[in-house]
């Protein structure tokens, strides 16, 4: 690899040895990792954590930081493997470096036919369901709606980085403005005296320690749907200007900044709505709390406020994952064991285009066939998973390769890792035990992809035996 920061041109970008171009800096690397995380879970996940808890406040909070805490202690440990191997693809390509293959090859198999279709799907149709309280639409215009914009997005993802990074700067700056103004004015004139003890408010009788814990770590788990997708913005770190210093800052940035703003946002909604109000919503199965918020703050113009919002963010995550996700399936047929087209970079826009629209496909197939209520929490238990063999990938690498240029190193070396690899495995644990069903659909996920694999593998067995027969 060249490890060289690339030089600027005024005339064009330059472009990295693969020949992807460098149009990305800071603070577009900002953007593509907020606006993959501020999605449209900001908006209703705060419900289902209440509902998880209790409806307690202050356990509902205290779950919010600490899945602050362990996305952080998560990308610390990303962030040396980003800085030190700067290359289209992230997770895949860095276990592919520490481990096999075979394992970089998982992890993006797992992305393309179920964590990153899906998420696709899921805000894809998000989308629309944020307007039907405005529009009325029906459950097939939804899913019409969703395809169409899986596939603008696609298309302008297709025509270049620059395009799809300046769509995903102004959508971001976008979405910020209502989220900015429900949180202030939610703090500021919300009159609800907010109980921050931490005790469930809806238990019958006393619970155990161990029962407030577990509730807690189901709790977590929610919060880690609205903080998942930070890994994928590793994926575009080749088409960075200068990688090596701007995505480990852009990373752990961003994470720390979007813990504030989630802790302050809920903060606000509890300020603004009561614990029977809120019961009663998700009672009947209105998880749209910041909707209500606003309507009880500004009438009408808050419910449109809020609506636009949503849409902006949802949009703009979107965006984000239909950007990055492609360059994974690049790196898994770039090592050899994929579809060879997905390695091909558009002539002109040098993207990879058949991976681009190949996912566009899939997502859509999930937005027709598909009920996305269980799919997040099939997706942050294959996440966690991953994270563990990216935390692990850490103090391999440094076995390894001992000489690898590391231009940062994780904060609180080994005590970090240990700690956050002990708190990923926890919530695989809890997941199997809490909800086994998604459980063992995200287990399944890695044995079908390990035969995929072995398909491919013989046939580039094969087609290396015959270039070795012919030389």
């Amino acid at each position: 690899m060249s490890n060289q920061p690339t030089k600027h041109h005024h005339h064009e970008a330059a472009t990295s040895e693969h020949g992807f171009k460098r149009e990305i800096g800071y603070f577009g690397g900002v953007s593509i990792i907020a606006g993959i995380l501020i999605g449209s879970g900001i908006f209703y996940i705060g419900a289902v954590v209440l509902e998880r808890v209790g409806m307690s406040f202050g356990l509902a909070l205290l779950c919010w930081c600490i899945g602050g805490f362990i996305t952080l202690l998560g990308a610390l440990c990303y962030a040396e493997l980003s800085a030190s191997m700067p290359q289209a693809g992230g997770s895949t390509v860095y276990l592919n470096t520490a481990y096999h293959p075979l394992l970089g090859f998982l992890v993006g198999f797992g992305t393309w036919t179920v964590s990153g279709a899906g998420s696709i799907a899921a805000l894809g149709i998000a989308l629309p369901t944020a307007l039907q309280s405005i529009f009325g639409f029906n459950n097939i215009t939804i899913k019409i709606i969703a395809v169409a914009i899986i596939f603008f997005l696609s298309w302008v993802n297709y025509l270049g980085i620059r395009n799809s990074n300046l769509l995903q700067i102004c959508s971001m700056v976008g979405k910020l403005v209502p989220i900015g103004v429900l949180l202030i004015a939610g703090i500021v004139a919300g009159n609800t005296s907010v109980d921050l003890s931490l005790t469930p408010a809806v238990t019958d009788g006393t619970p155990s320690v161990s029962a407030i814990f577990s509730m807690i770590a189901f709790g977590v788990l929610a919060t880690l749907w609205a903080f998942d997708g930070w890994k994928q913005s590793a994926n575009v770190t080749e088409e960075m200007k200068n990688p090596r210093r701007d995505f480990p800052l852009a990373l752990i940035t961003s994470i720390i900044g979007i813990t504030v703003l989630y802790a302050l946002f809920n903060f606000a909604i509890y300020k603004v709505l009561t614990v029977d109000e809120v019961y009663a919503s998700v009672a009947v199965g209105d998880y749209y709390l910041g909707t209500q918020a606003a309507s009880k703050l500004f009438g009408n113009f808050g419910v449109i406020l809020v609506t636009i919002g949503m849409v902006l963010a949802i949009f703009n995550s979107c965006n984000g994952c239909i950007m990055t996700y492609p360059r994974q399936f690049y790196a898994m047929a770039e090592e050899g064991h994929f579809f060879k087209s997905f390695k091909k970079l558009h002539p002109k826009h040098r993207v990879p285009h058949y991976a681009i629209w190949c996912q566009a496909v899939i997502s859509s197939l999930f937005v027709i066939f598909q009920s996305l209520s269980q799919l997040t929490t099939m997706v942050a238990y294959i996440s966690s998973l991953e994270n563990i063999l990216l935390i692990i990938a850490v103090p391999v690498l440094r076995k390894k390769y001992p000489d690898m240029e590391r231009p940062y190193k994780v904060w609180g070396g080994y005590f970090t890792m240990v700690l956050a690899a002990i708190l990923f495995l926890a919530l695989v644990i809890n997941t199997f035990v809490s909800d086994i069903q998604s459980a063992l659909i995200g287990t399944s996920v890695p044995i079908i992809g390990t035969i995929v694999y072995f398909i491919f593998d013989v046939r580039l067995k094969k087609e290396r035996a015959a270039q070795g027969g012919q030389k």
